[in-house]
């Protein structure tokens, strides 16, 4: 649909994951970012990330692939304090 001949879902996703490495984000974090259900013990019982962490660490994500590809980009200043209900 987006007009990537040769491209696939599943590649960019392994793509994603293999990028992350060069960032040091935790493996657990971007497994979450990436929709996988925690699949160690600890992971499922004692580790609680915030959706704020989420958003830090996916903001830390885009930045770096926007950078590396010398793509013009100057991000907008973000009046973000937390979570809040949008009706």
């Amino acid at each position: 649909m987006a007009g990537l001949e040769g491209w696939a879902l599943h590649g960019l996703r392994r793509s994603f994951k293999s990028l992350t490495e060069w960032l040091e984000i935790p493996a657990g974090v971007v497994a979450q970012l990436m929709g996988h259900k925690p699949s160690a013990t600890a992971e499922r019982h004692c580790t609680v990330r915030p959706l704020d962490l989420l958003r830090v660490r996916h903001e830390k994500i885009a930045a770096w692939i926007v950078k590396e590809a010398k793509v013009p980009f100057a991000p907008q200043a973000s009046a973000h304090t937390g979570l809040r209900s949008v009706a």
